[in-house]
């Protein structure tokens, strides 16, 4: 049996000397680093300036930790400290991305003018882990996660979902906004969890989360009296005369929510 020495001169390496790599080492091609060039994050704002970091604490809550570190630093840039999980709401608007100004995508319109009352309408910033833009604001005690979904309509469940889980948050502290053909323009009503009613994005939701205990603001789009035409009016966009209509829709779809929440803050947060 071979001694050290010999193992050491079979190796061509002597005990004494010190070994120093030649170069940097090979990546092959499942190793290859990806791309952080920062063109997917936004260039300007306060949440959107800077690229997410892979180094980040472990003081955070879990929810937040799973997060990431760049909802972190934005959190903490809205003036947000860690809270209990209880004090945090998911506030997602359905509809379908790249389509803003249509009756189908009224929920992604509502989320605007949230954002817009929170004074977070430039904090916008895509989550590729959840494939939806995010924005975090502050409402008294709580923390909201405005939430608009990357993907069509029939998987927007896909997107809550994740960011749910990313946040440590339960089916009943998640908020849908979207619309509802079975109320006319201008009515709003908030529904504490049922069935689908026929809307594929909530009923993606329900099957993604699995729950219907969702809390829901439907926002009526009217039912066209055909209803070979029902296709066709949800994927279109809102009249002239329904856009004067849109402004202070909105605007009560917002206080209802922001009410809806700021009630349930202040309560048990174990259901709506």
């Amino acid at each position: 049996m071979r001694g050290h020495a010999d193992t050491a001169a079979a190796l061509h390496f002597r005990p004494s000397e010190t070994w120093r790599p030649r170069g940097p080492p090979r990546i092959g091609r499942r190793q290859r680093p990806l791309p952080d060039d920062g063109r997917d994050w936004p260039r300007a704002g306060d949440v959107r300036g800077r690229a997410p970091s892979r180094e980040w604490g472990s003081m955070q809550p879990p929810g937040l930790l799973r997060a990431g570190p760049w909802l972190s630093r934005a959190m903490s840039r809205c003036g947000l400290e860690p809270r209990p999980p209880g004090k945090r709401w998911l506030v997602a608007g359905l509809g379908n991305p790249g389509m803003p100004r249509t009756r189908h995508s009224v929920g992604m319109a509502v989320l605007g003018q949230l954002a817009r009352r929170l004074g977070v309408a430039e904090s916008w910033a895509r989550d590729r882990r959840c494939a939806a833009d995010l924005a975090l604001a502050s409402l008294g005690d709580a923390q909201l996660v405005l939430l608009r979904p990357r993907r069509l309509m029939n998987a927007n469940g896909r997107s809550v979902a994740r960011a749910a889980e990313l946040f440590g948050l339960t089916a009943e502290e998640v908020y849908l906004v979207h619309d509802e053909l079975d109320k006319p323009l201008g009515k709003l009503a908030l529904k504490l969890g049922g069935s689908a009613r026929g809307h594929n994005g909530v009923r993606s939701c329900i099957s993604c989360l699995n729950s219907n205990a969702m809390p829901r603001l439907r926002v009526g789009i009217g039912r066209p009296p055909h209803p070979d035409a029902v296709q066709a009016h949800v994927l279109g966009c809102f009249s002239p005369a329904e856009q004067e209509l849109l402004p202070p829709l909105l605007e009560r779809a917002a206080d209802l929510l922001l009410d809806h929440i700021r009630e349930r803050s202040r309560g048990p947060s174990s259901g709506p």
